[in-house]
């Protein structure tokens, strides 16, 4: 049987998107309203298609706010690690690692949004396993900079702690947290004496 053949579709000229553009999108949103702010029409909208395209990539709304939290996962917390990892010494992966993390949280409200909705199911199970993901990582570089796994752990999770306490702080009083060079000492001194043995 000879196979029929079909001219090829049309298309607008526009590149087709992709679901992590959906959850891009879902993220960018969430950070501006938490997960009430998620919504397929506003969300076509704002990239420019139909619903359509967002049928073609995830059966209902819930498995595009699952989707968008584990591109945050990635992006967010697995991605930086791979890249920090070319840098061989444990201490600067650390002082990098701060610095990235405390300068993306202060310019992004996602983390602070997220955290704000840790009761939701959805947000808890990937949020808890992030967490413990950053925790142990964080640990993991103060155990290679020569402290014991217990004393890495504890000092992992301060660090955590500060980062986290940083990040509220950046977006509900901003004025109350160093700038420029000023912060850039202020996250080395903390550092620093996070290293003290």
């Amino acid at each position: 049987m000879a196979m029929v053949q079909r001219p090829p579709r049309k298309t607008s000229g526009k590149p087709r998107l992709s679901a992590d553009d959906w959850a891009d999108a879902a993220l960018v949103a969430m950070g501006e309203g938490g997960l009430a702010a998620v919504a397929v029409e506003p969300l076509a909208v704002r990239l420019g298609t139909t619903k359509g395209s967002f049928y073609w990539h995830f059966a209902n709304r819930d498995a595009l706010i699952a989707a968008a939290l584990e591109r945050w996962a990635e992006t967010q917390t697995e991605a930086l690690i791979t890249e920090l990892e070319t840098e061989p010494d444990a201490e600067r992966r650390l002082r990098l690692l701060f610095a990235e993390a405390i300068g993306s949280a202060a310019d992004d409200p996602l983390e602070v949004r997220l955290l704000a909705t840790a009761e939701d199911p959805r947000v808890a199970t990937v949020l808890a396993r992030v967490t413990e993901r950053r925790v142990a990582y964080v640990a993991q570089l103060f155990a290679e900079a020569g402290f014991s796994e217990e004393e890495a752990r504890r000092r992992g999770l301060l660090a955590y702690s500060v980062y986290l306490g940083h990040a509220q702080l950046a977006h509900a009083v901003p004025a109350t947290l160093p700038e420029g060079g000023e912060l850039t000492r202020y996250l080395d001194r903390n550092l620093d004496l996070l290293l003290m043995r």
